[in-house]
């Protein structure tokens, strides 16, 4: 029996395409294209779909109960670009431990962290698998 795989996570706008101009321009997904009414931008293998929805307000309602995480080779590079489009921040930019984190809202409110883990982090992560 195949097991589940996490492929992709739908996010429900009132605005679906300046949501999906957002991701594209801060975060410059592997891939931008759209499938039936659904905004579609690829990034590594997961999927993240952007939908029209009657049924949701403007703002994410609960934001921090759910966060995006875009693991990121250069976190002042996306931070800057995120600037650029006026982005909300939630948390600054800071170092942990040679690690950079920060968290901003897109334009509904959702919250994306974006990480750039250093070389030692990332060598911890490897020996847990």
């Amino acid at each position: 029996m195949k097991r589940p795989v996490l492929d992709s996570m739908l996010l429900a706008s009132t605005d679906p395409d300046r949501l999906r101009d957002w991701y594209a321009a801060a975060l410059d997904p592997a891939e931008s294209s759209s499938v039936d009414a659904y905004r579609v931008l690829r990034f590594g293998t997961f999927h993240l779909l952007i939908d029209h929805r009657d049924d949701v307000g403007p703002k994410a309602a609960d934001a921090a109960r759910m966060i995006l995480n875009f693991d990121v080779g250069d976190a002042r590079a996306v931070a800057a670009r995120m600037d650029e489009l006026g982005t909300e921040w939630v948390a600054p930019l800071e170092d942990r431990e040679g690690s950079l984190f920060t968290t901003a809202k897109d334009p509904d409110g959702n919250y994306v962290q974006i990480i750039q883990l250093s070389e030692e982090h990332l060598a911890e992560m490897e020996n847990l698998s």
